[in-house]
């Protein structure tokens, strides 16, 4: 029996020599291959393809000799793997230039290939959802029935994709698994494959032979045979059936893909097909029919899968007092109704149950340690240019809503890129992009607190960041870059600051007059710093000693009670962004044309000593908000947003219009209205062609014509313009727009939508319309709106019957009375659309 051990591994050393040598044969004789024809091709752009197919080739050779023995052994399924992406670099034609999307797409993956293999173990197997917890199941239960409902057999020679999107841990395969233990059994086949960020191609080609392929469930003939055959023995089974797939944990649409080219086409003979996904990424491929994208948990559910898992794992049915579940609820809020938490709480509570410890003393507290390690993984696998965009989000409050102009800034000033950080992180699923996404001029983002708090620790790591309490005793660190100090009722500890040259971000959370009393001194030595935040502080007074911070690139003082801004900013020759938006009626000096770096400038109800000379401020690209009578502007360049406000009868719109014309890159406007007085019509306004969102706020007789609009404006925001006639006839026909909110903009009782008006119209918006009692809309009208939500229009009972034949329509948002809420429900007319909020 001791014998048998060595035995067996001298004779699987052996076998993975032998597949070993197999695969380096196979890529060295390509490598020959493509030599031969080298010295064939005469013409040089062949010859240069050939060259990089070699190049690549011999790289990958290299890579799998200098791997140990032992390595080889481990990482037999991942060079599987290689030797297929070594015969697809011999099968790319010879006609494709090196620089096609083709052959960058297999360069990636050639690279991603090496990386799995030399970081082979360090990712997790089935990230956050756990087998065992699958069976303890809260707040699913409307959801599994839609998504059942959803997931469909497919009609003949047809397939469908769907995908189940959300963050780590949020409770993605329970939910999956859920869904196909409800449909499996009406497929002629199945399987469900779970992906690590070890998992092979070749692995997940054998994982669904052994579930899909009768007689090969443990067949060991499968490590044998190389990726193409397997591929081929799967397309050949699974033709003319049935099948329902699940993907598990899918990180990458290429893996999605390559599962695709492995099946037979949808239709041939028959073949039909249905494929759902998890995945905290988004995946965008066309052939991805219906995304649902997963919630935490509200305050009840989180409580009972609480109390779900503890009596599962103690064995009994747990009672609480009204005065304990308040006390667990409150502890129960530090997971922020993430299930993944709220399990791993709950384990660790009731094993110390079991160990006789009292419920009183267990929810004192609460250790977040173990999640805080679960989630640790999804930064560990961001790509390394976002990175640095998730380590800033920790320079943020707990849990707050953050403008999509505040992080441009914060992360600009550290030379980082808005867009790519901003989509790459919620394509992720780790900020969530709200208040209808990316229209309306704006976006709001929020980090669940959790992962705000992975960010504060790594940033802690390798950020250089700094936590500090007003009235605490920890002294500043002098290696410390970015610092956040959080003011709570003590007195502020001003610390010294000669230690604090390398700091660059200073922000203060908190409220309260800390700063009030502040020396000038304080803030002196802060040479190097490049961030300087107060917003939502409540400082009354700035001190002039802040102009001395030569280096600041954005200044945040947001929300608070300024009077007047010193004269001393005037020298902040580097600084980029200035906020000093809701600082009511602050008093601002002649200076802002001396920042002549200034690219953002926000504002609202603010006092000029003159007007400000928007042609000086030559890189200025966003400028909100302004008194139409404080702007002095005759010539812009670099403008892109602006928002004027005090507008009425009296003001000059179109000769602000034939200005804003002239700039090519101009795309949003807000126009705000002078109390109750009117705003002007907009007549002149389509002047500004490439002009695409618009907001109007405040009373206006009309709205222009359609044609006297900006053809290219996709997004429309009136806001208590308070029309007397219907404006659907006129935005209907408005054919690039996409995004339309309507609040208190109308007081007639109808609103009718004919033809094929609003053709392209994704989001609809409706709000605070008293008096409207019908929406009317024929025809194809709406043909692909997708989200519609309606608020406060307490004398709409009905919706238009067409709305339930809208195939795209999915989310469905109504805050009524209660009497119509029932009514609505009763109608039958939301009862396809999947995502459906009716309150009451």
């Amino acid at each position: 029996m001791e014998n048998s051990i060595p035995h067996r591994q001298t004779e699987e050393e052996n076998h993975t020599k032998r597949s070993i040598n197999i695969m380096e044969a196979a890529v060295l004789g390509k490598i020959q291959d493509l030599e031969s024809m080298h010295v064939i091709y005469t013409d040089y752009l062949r010859r240069f393809n050939v060259e990089k197919k070699i190049k690549m080739l011999k790289e990958m050779l290299d890579f799998t000799r200098e791997l140990k023995m032992e390595e080889r052994s481990r990482l037999k399924y991942l060079m599987a793997d290689l030797v297929e992406l070594a015969q697809d670099v011999m099968d790319l034609s010879f006609e494709i230039n090196i620089f096609s999307r083709t052959f960058r797409n297999l360069e990636d993956e050639i690279k991603m290939t090496k990386m799995r293999m030399t970081k082979f173990g360090a990712g997790k197997k089935n990230i956050g959802d756990e087998k065992e917890e699958e069976e303890v199941v809260v707040g699913l239960e409307e959801t599994v029935k839609k998504l059942v409902k959803k997931a469909i057999v497919p009609n003949y020679y047809d397939s469908q994709i769907m995908t189940i999107k959300g963050m780590i841990g949020i409770g993605k395969t329970t939910l999956a698994r859920q869904v196909y233990k409800a449909r499996a059994s009406q497929f002629q086949c199945h399987a469900w494959v779970s992906i690590s960020s070890d998992t092979s191609k070749k692995e997940i080609l054998m994982k669904l032979i052994h579930q899909m392929v009768e007689g090969y469930e443990r067949d060991p003939s499968l490590e044998e045979m190389d990726n193409r055959s397997l591929q081929q023995m799967l397309r050949q089974h699974l033709q003319g059936l049935l099948y329902f797939i699940v993907l598990d944990n899918v990180s990458r649409e290429a893996e999605l893909e390559y599962i695709l080219k492995c099946l037979p086409s949808p239709g041939h003979t028959g073949t039909r097909c249905l494929l759902l996904l998890t995945s905290c990424n988004e995946i965008s491929t066309t052939e991805n029919h219906y995304t649902y994208e997963m919630q935490v948990l509200d305050s009840d559910k989180s409580w009972q899968l609480f109390l779900k898992t503890v009596d599962k794992i103690t064995s009994e049915k747990n009672k609480f007092s009204k005065e304990l579940e308040r006390k667990g609820r409150e502890m129960l809020k530090k997971c922020w109704g993430l299930p993944m938490a709220i399990k791993n709480v709950a384990r660790k509570k009731a094993k110390q149950r079991l160990s006789g410890m009292a419920w009183e003393e267990l929810f004192d507290s609460i250790d977040l340690s173990e999640s805080l390690k679960l989630l640790e993984p999804m930064y560990l696998e961001l790509e390394k240019e976002l990175k640095p965009h998730f380590l800033l989000l920790s320079l943020f409050k707990e849990n707050a809503i953050m403008r999509d102009e505040k992080l441009e800034q914060i992360w600009a000033t550290n030379g980082l890129d808005f867009e790519k950080g901003i989509r790459g992180l919620a394509r992720r699923s780790i900020i969530e992009v709200f208040e209808h996404g990316f229209h309306m001029g704006k976006r709001k983002c929020h980090l669940n607190p959790l992962l705000h708090m992975l960010s504060s620790r790594k940033s802690e790591e390798e950020m250089g960041l700094e936590i500090l309490s007003s009235n605490g005793n920890i002294r500043p660190s002098q290696s410390a870059r970015h610092r956040v100090i959080h003011c709570e009722r003590g007195k502020f500890n001003y610390f010294t600051n000669q230690d604090s040259e390398q700091l660059l971000s200073l922000i203060f959370h908190g409220g309260g007059g800390y700063l009030d009393n502040a020396s000038s001194s304080y803030w002196e030595s802060f040479e190097r710093v490049k961030i300087l935040d107060m917003e939502d502080f409540g400082v009354k007074t700035l001190s002039d000693s802040i102009g001395t911070l030569i280096e600041l690139i954005y200044l945040g003082l947001r929300n608070n009670y300024l009077q007047a801004i010193p004269h001393s900013l005037g020298g902040l020759k580097n600084l980029e962004a200035l906020d000093i938006a809701q600082n009511f009626m602050v008093e601002v000096p002649d200076i802002i044309w001396e920042m002549d770096s200034l690219h953002h400038l926000h504002m609202s109800n603010v006092i000029f000593q003159k007007p400000l000379k928007v042609d000086m401020l030559l890189k200025l690209k966003s400028l909100t908000y302004i008194s139409i009578y404080d702007l002095d502007m005759s010539n812009v360049i670099e403008l892109r947003k602006l928002g004027i406000e005090e507008v009425d009868e009296n003001s000059d719109l179109g000769t602000l219009f034939a200005t804003l014309a002239k700039v090519t890159n101009f795309e949003m406007l807000f126009v705000r209205g002078f109390r109750s007085r009117r705003i002007p019509c907009l007549d002149g306004i389509g002047v500004i062609k490439y002009l695409k969102v618009l907001k109007l706020e405040g009373c206006i007789g009309r709205i222009p014509s359609a044609d006297n609009m900006p053809l290219h404006i996709d997004c429309i925001t009136l806001v208590n313009t308070c029309l007397a006639e219907d404006p659907m006839p006129i935005l209907e026909k408005l054919q690039f727009l996409t995004h339309l909110k309507l609040q208190n903009a109308y007081t007639g009782r109808e609103m009718v939508t004919q033809g094929d008006g609003f053709f392209l119209l994704q989001v609809l918006c409706i709000k605070d319309l008293w008096n409207l009692r019908k929406i009317v809309v024929d025809g194809i009208a709406m043909l692909h709106v997708e989200e519609i939500e309606i608020s406060n229009c307490p004398k709409l009972e009905t919706l238009p019957e067409k709305i339930q034949v809208r195939s795209h329509l999915q989310k469905f948002k109504m805050v009524t009375t209660k009497h119509i809420a029932t009514k609505i429900r009763n109608s039958g007319l939301t009862s396809k659309f999947f995502e459906v909020d009716i309150s009451p």
